[in-house]
């Protein structure tokens, strides 16, 4: 059991409160799947145009132009933003404007209803506590917020997303640099000593930590094993965690 007198609770999504084979075995295929019909048919939408902006500079361009100089026609457009956005997944990049066009994608998915979001049997119920109890409950995750609210608004529980007061991504900064802690902290209004980060990667909990934020780290079926003697807590659940006053 893991005693914390923390009054605000950050949480990490794969591995923490949703098993990582969802994410890799559904979500991401799904993206795979519809990327090509999805962007032609979306093109000219604000949202989707915007999302390439942002791909063009995670592939190392300075603008779309750019990265489109030597496209003739929207279809060539078209051609390299779906070979860019695989091209980024299968190096595994956690890339601002893929986790954009990938949450719109997504956003199709949720609400038809082909997709519905995993979560361990411990998670929902023991969140729902921490709200009862006045804590402070919201997300870190390198997901865009769009994409988290998507997550937790359609779970095999029913929508979550009234149980949270927050969600941060990679636009507050990298999950392993302390900086992005800190401004969490002063986002929370609250002490950094006085948040508990939840996540399966010591790397993340070691920033949290240089930022003056408790940590524990989660181990759940199909996390990858952590180093001996990383020095945190570990938990199997979230049940194993123990608000105390």
């Amino acid at each position: 059991m893991f005693e914390t007198d923390a009054r605000g609770i950050l949480l990490d999504i794969e591995g923490t409160t949703s098993s990582i084979s969802f994410v890799y075995d559904s979500m991401f295929p799904f993206v795979r799947e519809h990327v090509a019909s999805f962007v032609l048919s979306h093109w000219n939408e604000g949202s989707v145009q915007t999302a390439v902006g942002l791909l063009a500079v995670d592939l190392g361009f300075k603008s779309t132009d750019a990265w489109f100089k030597d496209c003739g026609s929207d279809s060539a457009k078209q051609g390299l933003v779906v070979s860019g956005i695989i091209e980024l997944m299968d190096a595994d990049v956690k890339a601002t404007g893929l986790k954009q066009i990938q949450g719109v994608i997504w956003k199709e998915g949720f609400h038809c209803g082909e997709l519905v979001a995993h979560l361990y049997e411990d998670v929902a119920d023991s969140i729902q506590q921490w709200n009862e109890l006045d804590k402070d409950v919201r997300i870190y995750s390198s997901g865009s917020v769009q994409a988290q609210r998507l997550f937790f608004g359609h779970t095999i529980a029913g929508d979550l997303l009234g149980m949270f007061k927050g969600h941060y991504d990679t636009t507050t900064g990298a999950k392993q640099d302390p900086e992005s802690y800190r401004k969490i902290a002063m986002s929370y209004e609250l002490e950094p000593r006085e948040i508990l980060f939840v996540s399966d990667v010591v790397g993340e909990l070691v920033a949290a930590k240089a930022a003056g934020l408790q940590g524990v780290l989660s181990i759940r079926p199909g996390n990858k094993a952590a180093e001996p003697g990383h020095g945190f807590a570990e938990i199997i659940s979230f049940r194993d965690i123990s608000c105390v006053s």
